[in-house]
């Protein structure tokens, strides 16, 4: 038998349908042929010459179950692909690859909360399109305060767990600023953007800060906490985030960021070790229990 490809070197189309059996079989227990053909339409010698390629690349990881004609994963399984947690999390939630959950089910019940607010796909699509395309454009704005029409450069996205944003900079306000894409009514081309407009001019967008993070000190009892959490042996996490969108992330993670862990343990079961990294941070008033 010949050595088998480097999977860099295979064609996608036959990584993702390698993926499918490695993960189908990891996290289902089982695969076969016909699992292969109906996830993917293809003909049962395509799939069945896609099984033996895989066990050519992973001969330890699957043994035939002759009982069932199916591949089970051994003992020893080693995936041979790097998954992360939130995309097996989506696999199992939503099936795999592309809309795949209109196709394919793995056949565990899952479910996920959504985030109720939803922006409208046409809109997405042209917010990403300029960020793509480095357009600016006009939109319509719904802020809490008043209906707007003003010109934006967006250059990236972000979600805070509940919205979307755009990070863009605001021609009417001369500042980079974030807009929630929900609350976009309209978006017209307004040509191209700006030098001084881009990514690398956002000074809270570019700079990282990194947080420490730790169990909070007014806990009962911290090792739930420390197993729900990657700290590492001194029971501190350090998480690293762009500055703009670091009051979003510590509202969104329930991290007490009072001086004196004054928060309750109850409501928030991390706490910020480390306050002087928040130094000119925007978006603060998010972060919880946050005071100068």
């Amino acid at each position: 038998m010949s050595n088998p490809s480097p999977i860099e070197d295979i064609p996608q189309k036959q990584r993702d349908r390698l993926a499918f059996i490695e993960q189908q079989a990891w996290f289902c227990g089982a695969v076969s042929r016909r699992d292969v053909v109906s996830r993917f339409d293809i003909q049962t010698a395509a799939a069945t010459r896609d099984l033996s390629l895989y066990r050519e690349l992973a001969p330890e990881n699957l043994s035939l179950d002759h009982r069932d004609k199916v591949y089970r994963p051994n003992e020893g399984f080693n995936p041979i692909f790097t998954y992360s947690v939130s995309r097996i999390t989506t696999w199992l939630s939503q099936g795999f690859g592309d809309e795949e959950h209109l196709r394919w089910s793995t056949g565990i019940p899952c479910t996920v909360s959504e985030s109720l607010a939803q922006p409208k796909i046409g809109i997405l699509a042209a917010v990403c399109r300029a960020i793509r395309q480095q357009r600016a454009i006009e939109i319509t704005y719904e802020s809490l305060t008043r209906c707007s029409t003003r010109v934006i450069a967006p250059f990236g996205l972000h979600s805070d767990g509940r919205r979307w944003h755009a990070r863009a900079y605001d021609r009417e306000s001369a500042e980079f600023r974030d807009f929630v894409i929900t609350r976009v009514g309209s978006v017209q081309d307004a040509g191209p953007a700006r030098e001084a407009e881009c990514a690398d001019e956002d000074d809270h967008w570019s700079r990282r800060v990194v947080l420490e993070l730790v169990p909070h000190p007014e806990l009962v009892r911290k090792e739930p906490v420390l197993c729900d959490y990657p700290f590492n042996k001194d029971g501190v996490m350090f998480v690293k985030v762009r500055a703009a969108v670091a009051g979003y992330a510590l509202r969104q993670w329930g991290v007490d960021c009072s001086h004196d862990h004054s928060g309750s343990a109850r409501e928030y079961q991390l706490w910020l070790r480390n306050r002087e990294a928040l130094h000119g941070v925007p978006n603060l008033v998010l972060a919880p229990g946050y005071t100068l």
